[in-house]
């Protein structure tokens, strides 16, 4: 399973290439910010029904993490859903999929901004949610120490031989790991420039997403 290991609050974490963070010990994938129902282009087929190439991508991707990591608990750290009316008005077979990724292991949506709580799907909607040592919440508070959040997309700028390219990444430190948007291709979140580096400390470092993840130190200019 490729990812890069790291501890957090004394828990041993994995961040996964995919975006998920996976806490072997307690067997809990986490993801954030999975925005279904999504459209990244102007697509007949979405409003006739079909699932659009955006959440399909993302459950495909969901689905194979599930199947690596026999996970038992599935957290999702809010923004599940494109708009808060998405969980009702997603294609029946997306539902269907959901539901079939839910079967036999436990199923935690967390209240973000886009979403107040699927509830026409199965599992449990909290705002918050302890497993001691850690908690899990939509967007990070300063105040906080063992936090896993996502909320702000982070990403940051990678530097090839040709060009220079933007990735999905992790951050994190003694206090927090702050996850990517699991659903990929999904821009920073507008009007956040510098709160990650004020949320983050000094040497925080980041873990970009890919085929091969890899860890670098936060760059703080790139952090949103």
């Amino acid at each position: 399973m490729d990812g890069v290991s790291f501890s957090l609050a004394g828990a041993q974490l994995l961040a996964l290439g995919s975006g998920a963070l996976w806490w072997p010990e307690t067997r809990i994938l986490c993801v954030s910010d999975l925005l279904l129902g999504s459209s990244d282009e102007t697509r007949p087929q979405s409003a006739q029904g079909h699932t659009s190439h955006t959440t399909r991508d993302t459950l495909i991707r969901l689905e194979t993490d599930l199947q690596l990591t026999h996970a038992a608990t599935v957290i999702c750290l809010g923004d599940s859903f494109d708009t808060p009316d998405t969980g009702i008005t997603l294609p029946e077979q997306d539902r269907l999929w959901i539901s079939r990724l839910q079967a036999g292991r436990r199923w935690v949506w967390i209240e973000g901004v886009h979403d107040a709580g699927p509830v026409a799907l199965g599992g449990s909607h909290l705002a918050v949610l302890p497993v001691p040592p850690l908690s899990f919440r939509h967007q990070a508070m300063s105040t906080q120490s063992g936090e896993v959040s996502g909320c702000f997309h982070p990403r940051v700028q990678m530097q090839t031989r040709l060009r220079s390219t933007s990735r999905p990444a992790f951050l994190f430190d003694s206090d927090r790991v702050i996850l990517p948007s699991y659903a990929g291709q999904t821009r920073p979140r507008p009007g956040h420039e510098g709160t990650l580096s004020a949320l983050m400390r000094r040497e925080a470092q980041a873990i970009v997403t890919g085929p091969t993840p890899r860890i670098i130190d936060m760059p703080r200019e790139t952090a949103v």
